[in-house]
């Protein structure tokens, strides 16, 4: 009984990959303007010489100055906007990511004591490896980006679930929610530099390599069979990320 029964299950997530997969059929045009978009290039490109070539950084993501603590000094408080690319690992899904996640907060002091609001955080796919299927970092609802020796900084990511080419495709179904989000705790691998002082632009490397992945939620009936083509639930020690980031730093006055 218990085989028929695991017999039947495994036929009825087949089943539920099948119609996955025949729903790709209508936006091959789709898929061909995200292969053309794929043409972009890593956050840190070099120019003919060598040397790194500094980001055109878009400060329209910063927090305004209404947005910042009632008692903070705009005057001492700065803008950063992060570009990273670098490779991911979670589950059963082990992809460069070499398009950029670009990252917007304020930060600053207010009575001597660290604070920062978040801005934005955007992200282009990531193919999960030869299927149609894609993953895309989004704010998970928590940072704290002030470094210190223990650690670069701290980041909650979830993951949108998506097929390739498929315009927008909503947010619900994701590796991980809101309230089960994957939780990085970012060390140093590369220190920071400067690679501009005018505009000021620094750069560094960072990794995590100790963070679990939760299943999906918000995928209804596909949610086991997606947990099944990504191998998750994923343990401590089976993922990984490493970024490497440029920040361009731009003072509120």
């Amino acid at each position: 009984m218990r085989d028929a029964r695991q017999s039947k299950s495994r036929s009825a997530d087949a089943r539920r990959w099948v119609v996955l997969r025949r729903r790709i059929g209508s936006v091959v045009a789709g898929a061909l303007m995200v292969v053309v978009a794929g043409a972009a290039g890593p956050a840190q490109a070099r120019d003919a010489e060598g040397a790194e070539r500094v980001p055109e950084f878009d400060f329209g993501a910063c927090p305004a100055r209404a947005e910042l603590p009632a008692d903070a000094d705009p005057g001492t408080w700065r803008c950063e906007a992060m570009e990273a690319t670098g490779h991911l690992k979670v589950g059963g899904v082990d992809e460069p990511i070499d398009r950029p996640i670009r990252i917007t907060f304020a930060e600053g002091r207010v009575d001597g004591a660290f604070r920062q609001v978040f801005g934005d955080m955007t992200a282009e796919p990531i193919r999960v490896g030869g299927s149609p299927l894609t993953l895309t970092p989004q704010y998970g609802g928590y940072s704290d980006f002030e470094s210190d020796d223990v650690r670069r900084g701290e980041l909650d990511l979830t993951f949108a679930v998506g097929l390739r080419g498929v315009p927008g495709g909503g947010h619900a179904c994701a590796v991980g929610s809101d309230r089960d989000a994957v939780h990085l705790v970012l060390q140093d691998t590369d220190p920071t530099r400067v690679i501009s002082e005018e505009p000021l632009v620094v750069a560094f490397g960072a990794e995590d390599r100790r963070f679990a992945v939760p299943c999906t939620s918000g995928c209804g009936p596909l949610g086991r069979v997606l947990d099944h083509r990504l191998d998750l639930p994923s343990p401590v020690g089976d993922n990984r990320i490493s970024l490497d980031a440029v920040v361009g730093i731009r003072p509120y006055e």
